[in-house]
């Protein structure tokens, strides 16, 4: 693929990677989130980047709490309906798993599966994750019921 064809997604991330999780702050996340991303989108849109070409990523545990982390979540499907390009969601292992489940990070393949269906739920097209197979599995049974 040429550089003209490959995709791109957008990320959010609050601080610097060093510092990012000292001190998550906002005042409403999904807004502030969906604000960054929306600027962000239309300016590589104004670069000559086709929004076919685009999706996003909340960018969870990037500058987030446990508590923003759960309302991006439970409300990816208005920052979808608001942006209008493809969601990605990477949950697989995360801290927040963690937190959720007490489980150390080797122990988060339920915790993670879960968390793919949920965000599939609330709109995410894709999701990134370290156990394939197993989600795979987990949303052809979600999908067949659904």
């Amino acid at each position: 693929v040429s550089g003209g064809e490959c995709a791109l997604c957008i990320m959010h991330m609050q601080g610097e990677p060093g510092t990012m999780q000292s001190d998550p702050t906002y005042v409403d996340v999904v807004a502030e989130v969906g604000d960054f991303l929306a600027a962000r989108a239309m300016a590589a849109r104004e670069a000559g980047i086709a929004a076919q070409r685009l999706c996003i990523d909340p960018g969870f545990g990037f500058g987030k709490t446990l508590d923003h982390n759960l309302a991006l979540l439970r409300q990816l499907d208005a920052l979808q309906d608001r942006l209008q390009l493809p969601l990605l969601a990477g949950l697989s292992r995360k801290t927040m798993i963690g937190k959720l489940t007490g489980k150390p990070i080797e122990q988060r393949m339920a915790g993670s599966v879960a968390a793919a269906l949920v965000a599939v739920m609330h709109g995410a097209r894709i999701v990134r994750v370290h156990d394939v197979a197993e989600t795979v599995d987990a949303l052809k049974v979600w999908a067949a019921a659904a």
